[in-house]
């Protein structure tokens, strides 16, 4: 059932995450519940036009079945999420919204900005000129040690390798 909770691994399972009772927006639109501008539909994936859109053309690519982040989805599932945006980038181009160029984005939990706990890839059309900016509250522009840092993320991928 695709809108029944799955609890992940040591945390809470995501009915919670929206508060009891509360739907996931992305399953009542793969649904037919919630209203929504289709522009691509599959039988894993579906691309809605965005109801808040950086700019015009901006496309959510969301897994039919429902994940919450990264930490619970499926590689093959991002694979498909992305060959579907790569499929809605060259239509930006290639038509009248005349993108030059886009942003292909997967904002992954609260602090990234994530605010539809179901996983979904931005397709965002970028035009030259266009003054959009992604990193304005960027601060940190050069890691202090970045082979410390290599390290930290090497041991932590091993780590992933023994442990699944």
């Amino acid at each position: 059932e695709r809108n029944a909770a799955r609890p992940l691994a040591g945390r809470t399972p995501e009915r919670y995450r929206y508060g009891v009772g509360m739907a996931c927006v992305f399953c009542e639109i793969v649904a037919g519940t919630a209203p929504a501008i289709r522009v691509y539909e599959d039988d894993d994936y579906l691309g809605v036009l965005d109801i808040r859109p950086f700019t015009r053309g901006h496309t959510l690519v969301v897994p039919k079945r429902h994940t919450v982040d990264l930490t619970d989805t499926p590689a093959e599932t991002l694979a498909g999420m992305l060959a579907v945006g790569q499929r809605i980038a060259h239509a930006t181009r290639a038509s009248d919204l005349a993108a030059d160029a886009n942003n292909i984005a997967i904002n992954d939990g609260k602090a990234a900005m994530q605010t539809v706990f179901h996983i979904h890839l931005h397709v965002i059309p970028r035009r030259n000129g266009d003054k959009l900016s992604f990193a304005k509250g960027m601060l940190l522009r050069r890691d202090p040690d970045r082979e410390a840092t290599g390290q930290i993320l090497r041991e932590a991928l091993a780590r992933l390798d023994t442990t699944g």
